[in-house]
């Protein structure tokens, strides 16, 4: 393998932070390009670390682990966030995919399932550690509420029939961004073409509570 993982890990407790940063460091082909103590340390640093993988604690003084989650994945969508928690209950690993977690994996994994966790992101495939996977029933955690908060304001603009230049200009963000999104939300509905979004979003109402209707 050519290219190495480069891993970010946030955890407030340093113990903790090192003693992930030690596990991964064993592997030849995973750089741990830094260990930070909150959400707002991983956004001020995220353009100069470039990590392909965070993994990201929840609960962290200052901004938490859910916001700093939307804010990198605002600024660099293609980071996988894999979110590293000892809470295993439905609300916490629902609302951690919600906000775009990839993965979530509690605390007590085993050190192999770690790595499993990471490559299983990294090939852009979600990843739910067993007791995590045991706080969902099946199908609490929809198709459509996977997508970000981000993703559904895109979704919404492109069921209104928008291209990528004028969602972009609408949201002031690059087009680059927009074709992201775009893919990313395609991946997670399985869904291939823009006429296939308009119509899963009328017939699935994952706009509703926006206050726009289609």
């Amino acid at each position: 393998m050519t290219d190495r993982i480069r891993i970010l890990v946030v955890d407030d407790h340093p113990m903790v932070a090192e003693g992930i940063q030690s596990i991964l460091e064993s592997y030849d082909d995973i750089d741990v390009v830094g260990t930070l103590g909150d959400g707002q340390a991983v956004v001020d640093q995220l353009d100069r670390l470039c990590p392909d993988v965070i993994l990201m604690d929840l609960n962290m003084p200052g901004m938490g682990g859910l916001t700093a989650t939307e804010v990198v994945l605002e600024q660099r969508p293609d980071t996988r966030i894999l979110i590293l928690s000892m809470h295993d209950s439905p609300e916490y690993v629902s609302s951690a995919l919600t906000h775009g977690a990839m993965g979530y994996v509690l605390k007590d994994v085993p050190t192999d399932e770690i790595r499993t966790a990471i490559d299983t992101v990294m090939r852009g495939e979600r990843y739910l550690c067993t007791g995590a996977e045991g706080a969902l029933e099946p199908k609490s955690v929809s198709v459509s509420r996977s997508l970000t908060n981000r993703e559904q304001t895109i979704l919404l603009q492109l069921a209104q029939g928008r291209s990528n230049k004028e969602v972009a200009l609408a949201l002031d963000i690059s087009v680059r961004t927009v074709e992201t999104h775009r893919k990313n939300i395609k991946r997670k509905l399985g869904i291939s073409t823009t006429a296939g979004l308009t119509r899963y979003a009328m017939e699935h109402g994952v706009l509703q509570g926006t206050g726009v209707s289609i």
